[in-house]
C-alpha cells in the first residue's frame, strides 16, 4: 500500500452490513483490499472507524494517514492466508522477550528494569501459567518449553484482525509479554511503550537525546497507539 497514489474520486464514505460482517463503500462502491479482498470487517466500530479514515482524505491519499485501513488489509490479504506462520512468529518473541533482559549495570538501571518488567512477567506466569526466566546481559537463554507453548496456544488463537494488532504491539516492544499485557488491558499502550524504553530513556536522560531518533521514536509510539486502537475496535461490539 506504500507504493498506491490516487486522489480522491468519491464523495462520502459509508458504512456498509452484510452476511459476513461489515464494510466500507465509496458513492456505494465497496472499498476492496490490496489484494483485490472484499473489506469485511468484524465490527461495525471498525467499519465506522475505518471509514472515517477515507473521509478525511483530500487530494491525493495519503496511506499513512490511514493506520486502521492498512491494518485491515494486512489482516485479510496477510494474515488470513498464513495465520499459523504469523502465529508462529508472533509466538517466536517469548522466547527471546525484551523484559527477561537485564543490565548488569549500572545498579540503577538494573532496578528499575527489575521494578517495572518483573511484575509484568509474575502477570504472565500467573494469567497464562508461563514463568519466563530472566538473565543478565544480552546473552540468550532458553526458556522453559511449557511456557512458551502455553503463550503460543494463546497467540495461535486469536483470529487474523487479532493477530494483525498484536503484530505491531509486539514487535514495536519487543515482547511478548507487553503486547499480550494491551491485548488483556492489563496495561495500556502509552504504559507499554515507557515500559519498553526503559534503557532508551535512560540512555537519554544521561547522554541527551538525538533529533533523528527522536523522531523515529515518536512514529514508533504513534503505530502502537494506532495497534491498540485497532485491537479495541475489533472487539467493540454493538
Amino acid at each position: 500500500m506504500s507504493n498506491w497514489k490516487a486522489k480522491r474520486f468519491w464523495k462520502a464514505a459509508a458504512v456498509t452490513e452484510g452476511a459476513d460482517g461489515f464494510g466500507v463503500a465509496l458513492d456505494g462502491r465497496p472499498v476492496k483490499t490490496p489484494g483485490k479482498a472484499p473489506l469485511v470487517l468484524p465490527t461495525r466500530a471498525l467499519a465506522a472507524a475505518i471509514a472515517a479514515e477515507w473521509g478525511a482524505q483530500t487530494g491525493q491519499i495519503d496511506p499513512r494517514q490511514m493506520p486502521l485501513t492498512r491494518a485491515a488489509n494486512s489482516a485479510l490479504d496477510k494474515v488470513v492466508p498464513q495465520h499459523a506462520e504469523v502465529a508462529a512468529l508472533i509466538a517466536d518473541y517469548g522466547g527471546t522477550d525484551h523484559l527477561c533482559y537485564r543490565a548488569t549495570f549500572p545498579a540503577a538501571l538494573r532496578a528499575q528494569q527489575d521494578a517495572v518488567w518483573q511484575p509484568l512477567l509474575d502477570w504472565a506466569a500467573t494469567r497464562f501459567g508461563a514463568p519466563l526466566r530472566v538473565a543478565e546481559g544480552v546473552v540468550p537463554i532458553d526458556q522453559p518449553p511449557e511456557a512458551l507453548a502455553r503463550l503460543a496456544a494463546v497467540v495461535a488463537s486469536m483470529d487474523a484482525f487479532e493477530l494483525a494488532a498484536l503484530h505491531d504491539l509486539v514487535g514495536i516492544t519487543g515482547s511478548l509479554i507487553l503486547g499480550l499485557a494491551v491485548t488483556e488491558r492489563h496495561l495500556n499502550a502509552a504504559d507499554a511503550w515507557t515500559c519498553a524504553r526503559i534503557d532508551e530513556d535512560w540512555q537519554i536522560l544521561h547522554w541527551g537525546a538525538d533529533d533523528e531518533a527522536q523522531a523515529h521514536a515518536s512514529a514508533k509510539r504513534a503505530a502502537l497507539l494506532d495497534a491498540e486502537r485497532f485491537w479495541h475496535l475489533v472487539h467493540l461490539r454493538d
